[in-house]
């Protein structure tokens, strides 16, 4: 099964010198918890709510600045051609849950774990990946000398 199937096609997309307020302004209108950074059609960063809340919230940092300060970048993105499987994989090595898909360099969607879970028919793959996403981003947590 290739992404294109199963990825979420109109992705919320911001302008990286947005500000963090009217970010989050966003995710709660679209009800998401990510929004793509976009230039010229180009994915260039993705932020969180996750970013939002312990980037600037935590650090009381300024609601006017821009967005970009507080995003995850170089962006890892998939091509909407590859392999579900592939896709897996890259989100995995790269301990990401979402991954925006460019086709030609421009942003045509993005695949996250909900998408995995209602449209491949598999309830246990997302629970997996999850596992293996934290696994990866966090090793130094799971597999940590724990003394004795």
């Amino acid at each position: 099964m290739e992404i294109r199937e199963v990825m979420t096609a109109s992705v919320v997309t911001a302008d990286p010198e947005t500000s963090v307020q009217e970010v989050a302004a966003l995710m709660r209108e679209r009800n998401v918890g990510s929004v793509v950074l976009v230039r010229d059609g180009v994915p260039t960063a993705i932020v969180t709510d996750r970013d939002l809340a312990l980037g600037v919230l935590a650090d009381a940092r300024s609601p006017t600045d821009h967005v970009a300060n507080y995003a995850s970048s170089p962006l890892v993105t998939g091509d909407a051609g590859m392999d579900v499987a592939e896709a897996a994989e890259l989100m995995i090595s790269h301990g990401i849950r979402r991954l925006p898909i460019a086709d030609g360099g421009k942003l045509t969607g993005i695949l996250t774990l909900d998408d995995l879970a209602a449209r491949t028919g598999d309830a246990e793959l997302p629970e997996q990946l999850a596992g293996q996403i934290t696994r990866a981003a966090l090793p130094d947590f799971y597999f940590h000398n724990r003394g004795g």
